[in-house]
């Protein structure tokens, strides 16, 4: 299989395409830099060109081309995903949903939307018209669009409340474009949707979506002190576990995070401050305050709804998830960070392991999220890298205390996932996709179904990078 990429963008000149040279190396690329390791596999690639259709009958044609002149195609939006989702190994088209924007219909329980919505953007509309919002975002729901979070994103905000993104009920409709001499347009609905979803895009290009919505509130941003990590970390799963208290983020970070990393909340802390940061329904705010009697020494340092301070720290949905990786990186270059899994009903037990192993070398981050209803922590602690065999050692490790990894430092569906075939993604896309052309080198199970997951992938056909970088 020999690329034609002259010949594809000859084809599609007439749709609109990006020409500077920097738009497209920009367009190109994904939050991957937050791994070292990936960083320095990934820093160089980029497309051959980027084309931005602004409905579905483009991305039909778009495809139709490519295939024909057997050329890759990587969908992207935003661009926020930290596993290299979106960056072309392979170069070729990169299609850029940005003109997928619209939000079509607003019912009660749903919306309809294009995958280029900005989740925030989309937000607003619903609430508008129905007082309604998404059950669930990233914590880059400024700037994330919908089809994004559903080809790559796993949980975040809402999932304290609602599990991960591909629990049954959390998506309830995708329209999927086929990579064939002629592509299908298919709708997935119930048990047909993790075919797709949280595939990369490796199987099929969205392009409109169908997600449940709920009520919309003001919601109550706030910070509370702890001098005792288990105590901060059991108070945030013992809130969760609140059904009356509705909240829609609780997160937990280890001392000295919020005084080293928040710039806006360190004046307000000491250095072995434990930070526990929660998003809180206005009305279960006086439930709140009930259950936070029985905590002592627990202690309210911000709500939004009451501050005092100078400089307010903003959304407290951007101190979360991923966010707080981001913000110790603005400090240290040296942090990167995990995504551990410490499930029900060990995850207290499991954090104060992991805890006792590594010390300051990996700082506590803990999003509370509920799996088949038991509450339970997502990690994404923050670990101070210094060589790539250490970084993996310290992934062992995690690993033989029962913790499970889901590695952000692998580019691959499986290696950041369960490390086995999704073998539902990879039927198909031997139907939708067989030439392979979609986000090639994301999916071990096409390339190689043997990978023992023993040494990271390394997919054969990703571009080299230049002399110059060697």
């Amino acid at each position: 299989m020999k690329a034609n990429i002259a010949a594809a963008r000859q084809a599609l000149a007439h749709i609109e395409m990006d020409e500077n040279t920097a738009t497209i190396r920009q367009k190109s690329r994904d939050f991957f830099w937050y791994s070292p390791i990936l960083k320095d596999r990934l820093d160089h690639l980029e497309a051959d060109f980027v084309v931005n259709p602004k409905d579905e009958a483009e991305v039909i044609e778009i495809l139709r081309v490519c295939y024909a002149y057997e050329v890759p195609v990587t969908v992207r939006g935003a661009g926020t995903g930290n596993y290299g989702q979106a960056m072309p190994l392979a170069g070729g088209c990169l299609i850029h949903m940005k003109n997928f924007n619209k939000v079509k219909e607003v019912y009660p329980g749903r919306v309809i939307a294009e995958p280029g919505c900005i989740m925030k953007d989309l937000d607003d509309v619903t609430r508008a018209r129905s007082g309604q919002e998404l059950r669930m975002c990233p914590s880059t729901y400024a700037m994330a669009t919908i089809g994004g979070f559903i080809a790559g994103g796993s949980g975040g905000v809402g999932s304290v409340r609602w599990g991960a993104l591909r629990d049954p009920g959390n998506i309830i409709r995708l329209r999927v474009v086929t990579m064939e001499a002629e592509p299908r347009v298919l709708e997935f609905r119930g048990d047909e949707l993790p075919r797709v979803s949280h595939a990369y895009g490796t199987n099929g290009i969205i392009t409109e979506i169908e997600m449940p919505l709920g009520p919309a509130f003001d919601w109550v941003g706030i910070f509370v002190a702890f001098k005792d990590f288990p105590q901060a970390a059991g108070f945030a799963a013992d809130l969760a576990n609140e059904d009356g208290i509705l909240i829609k983020l609780a997160s937990v970070y280890e001392a000295p995070t919020a005084r080293e990393y928040f710039q806006r909340v360190k004046e307000h802390v000491e250095q072995d401050d434990h930070l526990v940061g929660l998003m809180v329904a206005p009305m279960a705010m006086e439930a709140f305050a009930v259950f936070l009697a029985d905590y002592p020494g627990a202690r309210v340092i911000y709500r939004s709804d009451s501050s005092d301070w100078a400089r307010p720290p903003g959304p407290l949905y951007e101190f979360g998830w991923n966010h707080t990786t981001l913000r110790a990186l603005r400090f240290d270059p040296t942090i990167t960070y995990l995504q551990v899994r410490y499930s029900f009903p060990d995850h207290l037990e499991l954090v104060e392991k992991v805890r006792a192993t590594f010390g300051r070398e990996v700082l506590q981050h803990l999003e509370v999220m509920r799996e088949k209803g038991k509450v339970m922590f997502a990690g994404l602690p923050l670990v101070r890298y210094t060589t790539d065999e250490r970084l993996e050692e310290i992934v062992r490790l995690h690993e033989q205390m029962g913790c499970m990894i889901f590695n952000p430092h692998r580019y691959t569906l499986e290696e950041g996932g369960r490390q086995s075939t999704d073998a539902r993604q990879l039927d198909f896309k031997r139907e939708a996709d067989p030439k392979g052309l979609l986000n090639p080198g994301k999916m071990i199970a096409w390339d190689d179904p043997g990978w023992s997951y023993e040494a990271i992938y390394s997919y054969p056909g990703i571009l080299p990078k230049p002399a110059a970088a060697e």
